[in-house]
């Protein structure tokens, strides 16, 4: 699966935070450090697996733990429909 923000969604950064606006249910979501890079890596890999592996890359974090944290954060983003789910072309 790959993940982009779903339509009418605008990102920001404000200092080291950023910022999640649904601008039709004015819906918003702050993100520190750590979920703004889940955030960049998410919506510019080719696959959610190709985000968790650079996440795993990144930070001294067990495995199971960014794995779980991971699903934990898109299950919120999916909740407030902040994101579309888009299946991956196996050809690519």
């Amino acid at each position: 699966m790959r993940i982009s923000p779903a339509p009418d969604v605008m990102f920001r950064i404000v200092g080291e935070e950023s910022v999640l606006l649904h601008l039709k249910s004015e819906t918003y979501m702050g993100l520190d450090p750590v979920g703004t890079r889940m955030w960049t890596l998410l919506t510019e890999s080719e696959s959610i697996e190709k985000a968790y592996a650079a996440l795993l890359g990144e930070y001294e974090v067990e495995g199971q733990c960014l794995r779980r944290d991971l699903e934990d954060f898109i299950g919120r983003l999916v909740e407030h429909d902040l994101i579309a789910l888009n299946a991956v072309d196996a050809a690519v």
